[in-house]
């Protein structure tokens, strides 16, 4: 009964063209907290759900408050369907087991969603110095390699090159895996740039059951540096991976497309050697290059769509402006006041 009842769930969520990922990852949940408890679904109470998230919640490395609060709805979500009288479930249990599966999920025994952001404090925007030790780092390990005669040479190289291109146009992890030569685009604009004016992002967080988004950002002056960087890697750097006819723009030593996974060992190697922060991971370059374009000066629109957010509130979130910044505008603010003070005297006069 309990499989049937998954398989079911399942197929619903295959129906609403949810990812497999997000399916297989809600499945896990359901068999986790079932083992967790001895009991099945039909069985379940209220107090079986605090008891998993207390232990979830302690321990040496307990987990987040967003991945509780998300694996909390999707049990919710788990016992909607079960209890829904379209699909049968309770008739169905009653009559095998003389129990009726319940709703176990309220209000009163899961968290609340009263924060926008809930990622961890220590994710933020690195600091023009930090971002600076972070390139350097990256440069220093492919010398090195070089110096030593070390097998490496390129995978380092490409490593430097693709921290590099995260940042310069705030690419998310699986976006910057997914991208191809052929996502190298001219802008129109920007002629200077040649074939680096652009870069068309296929492989966009996608919303649920909706396929990846795209966007394209373009290059901005302020990191212009990027295009004679990109350039040697495409026409110099990459062909040394033999990489054939594959599209991919970052190749791993066994003609591939470089992971997910690999993407973070990456970072958190170069960032060990740069001695910055453990808690700073690769998506921070992402909230660094959003930042950055308000301290720009480039309009909350243009970000938005430049980093694909749906809502601007969202780009919010990820903006830590330095402090050099603020002071820039208060003073300009302050001067602003001034002016309107001294317009007005001579106006009284």
């Amino acid at each position: 009964m309990f499989e049937a009842m998954l398989r079911g769930w399942e197929k619903q969520q295959q129906s609403r063209l949810l990812a497999r990922k997000t399916i297989e990852d809600r499945l896990s949940l359901v068999r986790r907290f079932t083992v967790f408890t001895a009991t099945y679904p039909w069985e379940w109470m209220p107090e079986d759900v605090e008891a998993y998230f207390s232990h979830q919640l302690s321990g040496g490395s307990p987990q987040a408050h967003s991945t509780v609060r998300g694996q909390q709805g999707d049990l919710q979500m788990f016992c909607a369907f079960i209890v829904d009288g379209r699909y049968g479930w309770a008739a169905a249990c009653e009559e095998a087991f003389g129990q009726v599966p319940a709703q176990v999920c309220h209000d009163w025994n899961t968290a609340d969603h009263v924060a926008e952001f809930e990622g961890r404090p220590g994710r933020r925007a690195l600091t023009y110095d930090e971002l600076q030790a972070l390139f350097d780092a990256a440069d220093d390990l492919v010398e090195q390699k070089r110096k030593r005669r070390r097998k490496g040479v390129l995978a380092a190289w490409r490593d430097a090159v693709m921290l590099k291109q995260v940042y310069a146009y705030g690419t998310r992890r699986r976006e910057t895996s997914m991208l191809d030569l052929q996502d190298l685009r001219h802008n129109p604009r920007a002629k200077g740039y040649g074939r680096f004016g652009a870069l068309e992002v296929r492989f966009g967080k996608a919303s649920r059951g909706s396929p990846p988004k795209r966007r394209t950002v373009l290059t901005v002056p302020e990191v212009d540096w990027i295009v004679p960087v990109l350039e040697e890697w495409v026409d110099e750097v990459r062909i040394g991976f033999s990489p054939g006819g594959h599209p991919a723009l970052w190749m791993t030593e066994r003609c591939g497309r470089l992971g997910v996974r690999r993407l973070d060992e990456v970072f958190a190697a170069v960032r060990a050697h740069a001695g910055l922060p453990e808690e700073l991971e690769l998506h921070c370059l992402r909230h660094t290059y959003i930042t950055h374009l308000i301290e720009f000066g480039y309009p909350e629109r243009f970000v938005q769509e430049q980093v694909g957010h749906a809502y601007a509130s969202t780009t919010a979130l990820y903006t830590w402006v330095s402090d050099e910044y603020r002071n820039r505008l208060m003073e300009a603010s302050l001067r602003r006041r001034m002016e309107r003070a001294n317009a007005k005297e001579v106006g009284v006069r």
